[in-house]
Order: structure tokens, then C-alpha cells, then sequence
């Protein structure tokens, strides 16, 4: 049988078994897509049924949460864990709280992880989990009794060398927090089981930084290989949360200039930058008032646009910083007409499988999102690193184990891309270079 018909079989086996889950077909055709090459040339991954085993979670946990609100009444939601594959190390994956979360999002998000961590080069599996609750416009009592609730459960599936989960979506220090306490009340242990803690009791510095910074130096990477930096150019960058403060963060040290924030509500442009003050604000809009982009338009006087996303602002470089699927085919075309030649991913797969086509026609500098948003989970594996030695390293440290890893990443997917035939093409070396280490550790180890 020859690659594409092997490749086919397992993604037909795949959609029956995973049927209506959309966004975790999206992510296995486009891993699959890529492998043809991988497979002809190891025939033992054919035999040894590689494909077959690492589309399907090792265990997947999904459980009921009940909780109390303040007003005394019973909520119930859903929890779910999906452990994918510990060929190389515990589990890692965040942990999202969102009302759109369900099992098709979450098994995208710990398939994708299962290849951004190969990538890190640190010893870490794949995994994700999360909840369909909802923690805007919930006190911080009710959502301390909702993780309390969540952890009970989890708790009996995760371990410092089994499944470390981290933040997301929804989970930040006050919700990484109140699990942490929980799991530490049911053990009776003080371990390294949650990564995004505060800095004072276990957490790494730079790691709410990591994500960010790490898809600019990704991209600054892809920007050497054609003698160019990111001095002078123009950036657009969704989303106003963690990821995109930091990204326009680095941004605006490597003297580029980011345009563009947005939200759920719409986005701003600001043709002046974001300049640090401007940042400063939103960091304190987003991060403790919670509030909405659209004050950042009012304060600054800059124009806001309701129900849009910012695809269409003229820019050199686009970092997606928000959500899956957030750039169209209509998008991309609009980004190459007004001259992006650059799209590095802090988000999980932001781009459509049609934006993604444009991207790759157009021989655009492209870095996906588990390689170029990978930063984050690796400043986690530094925050397990420093956990199981009961040390703190310096920011200084951290940020520079962290640029090595993302220079490091960027290498990989290069040479990957190289070695099979297909120069420049981030996807295909990203989806290769991750999946051919996890191929071999499944080798070594066997029949699991």
C-alpha cells in the first residue's frame, strides 16, 4: 500500500470514529497531509501502525462538575482530559474554560500538542483538557468553587510524572491557584502538578511572557533566512489578551511596530503603535478591570471597528494571537494583496486549511502554530525543570533558554522541510520534525 493510500485509510478510519468533531479532523488532515514523504522513506511506521495509534488519545476522561453559585443554586458542567501520547514525557497541555469547549476542541488542541512538544526538545507527551464553564461575570468565589470541584475529580488522573496540565483560555494565576490548592489539600503533596503558578510558590518567571515572545522570535528566525529583521516593519496582532501583550511586547523591543488589538467585539487601530504606555493600559484594561478593547479606542482616540477582525490592515507581518480559525481564505488574500509576508501563529491553529493554501501558494514566510506559539509550553517545561530541583532561575535565564529553544524549533522545521523536498514549507518541517521523535520513542517502547 503506498503512502497516500495509507494516509487515507487512517483519516477515513479517523472521521468515522471521530464523526462531527471538526476542528479535530482539521488538525489530523493537516498533520496527515504532510507525512507522505516520512512514510515512504520508514516502512516501518506502516508496519508498526504509527499513524493509526498516534491519531487516537491513549485515555480520554470526561466527567461532570458540579458546583455551588453564590446564590446557592446547583450548576453542573462538563470536565474533560484528553491524555494523547507520553511517548516522550508526562502529559502537558493547558487547560481551557470556555463555553464553546467540547470534546472536538480539546482533542484538536492535545493532538496539536503532542507535536508542538516534540518540537521544545524538552521531555514532554501530549494532552489538553478543560471545561465548558464559563468564568466571566463569575465571582471569584464561585469560580474557586468550581475549580475545587474540577480538581476533586482531576485530580486522580494527574501527577507530576503523568500529567502536568497548565493555563489557557479562561485559566490564569487565580484559576491555576485555586486547582493547585485543591490537588494539594486531596495528596497531601507540594509538587510540580500545575505549571503558571505564582512566582512565589513555584512558578518561573517569564513563562506569562513565553508565549508571546516566543512566536516574535520564531518569526524573527524566518526573517534571517531571508537577511531581513523586524526593525521598521508594521504589525498587525489579534486578541488583547496574555499572548498578544507579550508579542507586541517583544515586538516593540526589536523595534517593529504592532497596529492592531482586538476582542470578541471587534479591533482597534492605532497607525501610531503600540508604544510601551499604550501597552501598560491594556495590560491594566485586560488583566484586572476586564474590560473591553474598545476603551482603548476611546482613550486614544483611534478607530474601532465593531465585528470585524484586523486582517484587513495594511501590515508587513501578521501575528494571530487570538483564537482557532480567526483567518479565512479571505483573510489571507487580503493580508498578501496589502503585502504580509509574514504570519507567525501565537494562537492554536488560527489559520483555515483555505488560508493556509494561500499562505503556502504565495511562498510567504508561514510559521505554524505548534511551532511558532511553542514557546509557551517550553518556558512550562522550564517551570517542571525548576520544580523537580526546587531552584528559581533569573528572568535573564529563563528568556534566554527560551530564545534558544525557538531558534532551536525554527531549525528543525527548516532542516526537516529541507530534508523532504520542500524548502520553506514551515508546515510540512513542523508537522515532520515533530512527528518523526515521537514515531521513534513509539518504536522503542514498543506495542503501547
Amino acid at each position: 500500500m503506498g503512502a497516500n493510500n495509507t494516509i487515507n485509510a487512517v483519516y477515513e478510519q479517523v472521521c468515522k470514529r471521530n464523526a462531527g468533531e471538526t476542528e479535530f479532523l482539521q488538525a489530523v488532515k493537516e498533520v496527515l497531509d504532510s507525512l507522505g514523504p516520512v512514510i515512504d522513506k520508514h516502512p516501518e511506521y506502516v508496519e508498526a501502525k504509527i499513524l493509526d495509534r498516534i491519531v487516537e488519545p491513549e485515555r480520554q476522561n470526561i466527567f461532570r462538575v458540579p458546583w455551588q453559585d453564590d446564590k446557592g443554586r446547583f450548576q453542573i458542567n462538563r470536565g474533560f482530559r484528553f491524555e494523547f501520547n507520553s511517548a516522550l514525557g508526562p502529559y502537558k497541555g493547558g487547560l481551557r474554560l470556555h463555553p464553546t469547549v467540547n470534546a472536538s476542541i480539546l482533542k484538536f488542541l492535545g493532538f496539536e500538542q503532542v507535536f508542538k512538544n516534540s518540537l521544545t526538545t524538552l521531555p514532554m507527551g501530549g494532552g489538553k483538557g478543560g471545561s465548558d464553564f464559563d468564568p466571566k461575570g463569575k465571582s471569584d468565589n464561585e469560580v474557586m468553587r468550581f475549580c475545587q470541584s474540577f480538581m476533586t475529580e482531576l485530580c486522580r488522573h494527574i501527577g507530576p510524572d503523568t500529567d502536568v496540565p497548565a493555563g489557557d483560555i479562561g485559566v490564569g494565576g487565580r484559576e491555576i491557584g485555586f486547582l493547585f490548592g485543591q490537588y494539594k489539600r486531596i495528596r497531601n503533596e507540594f509538587t510540580g502538578i500545575l505549571t503558571g503558578k505564582a512566582l512565589n510558590w513555584g512558578g518561573s518567571l517569564i513563562r506569562p511572557e513565553a508565549t508571546g515572545y516566543g512566536a516574535v522570535y520564531f518569526a524573527e528566525e524566518m526573517l534571517k533566512t531571508r537577511k531581513d529583521s523586524f526593525k521598521g516593519k508594521i504589525c498587525t496582532v489579534s486578541g488583547s489578551g496574555n499572548v498578544a501583550q507579550y508579542t507586541i511586547e517583544k515586538l516593540n523591543a526589536l523595534g517593529a511596530k504592532a497596529v492592531t488589538l482586538s476582542d470578541s467585539s471587534g479591533f482597534i487601530h492605532d497607525p501610531d503603535g503600540v508604544d510601551a504606555e499604550k501597552l501598560a493600559f491594556v495590560m491594566e484594561l485586560k488583566n484586572i478591570k476586564r474590560g473591553r478593547i474598545k476603551e482603548y479606542a476611546d482613550k486614544y482616540g483611534v478607530e474601532y471597528v465593531a465585528g470585524k477582525t484586523p486582517w484587513g490592515v495594511k501590515c508587513d507581518c501578521a501575528l494571530p494571537s487570538a483564537t482557532q480559525n480567526e483567518i479565512n481564505e479571505d483573510d489571507a488574500k487580503t493580508l498578501l494583496k496589502n503585502g504580509c509576508f509574514v504570519v507567525s501563529e501565537g494562537a492554536n491553529m488560527p489559520s483555515t486549511p483555505e488560508a493556509i493554501e494561500q499562505y503556502l501558494g504565495a511562498k510567504i514566510l508561514y510559521g505554524p502554530g505548534k511551532a511558532a506559539n511553542a514557546g509557551g509550553v517550553a518556558t512550562s517545561g522550564l517551570e517542571m525543570s525548576q520544580n523537580s530541583m526546587r531552584l528559581s532561575w533569573s528572568c535573564e535565564e529563563v528568556d534566554e533558554k527560551l530564545h534558544d529553544i525557538m531558534i532551536s524549533i525554527h531549525k528543525q522545521c527548516f532542516d526537516a522541510a529541507k530534508e523532504y523536498g520542500d524548502p520553506g514549507n514551515y508546515v510540512m518541517g513542523a508537522n515532520i520534525a515533530g512527528f518523526v521523535k515521537v514515531a521513534d520513542a513509539m518504536l522503542d517502547q514498543g506495542l503501547v
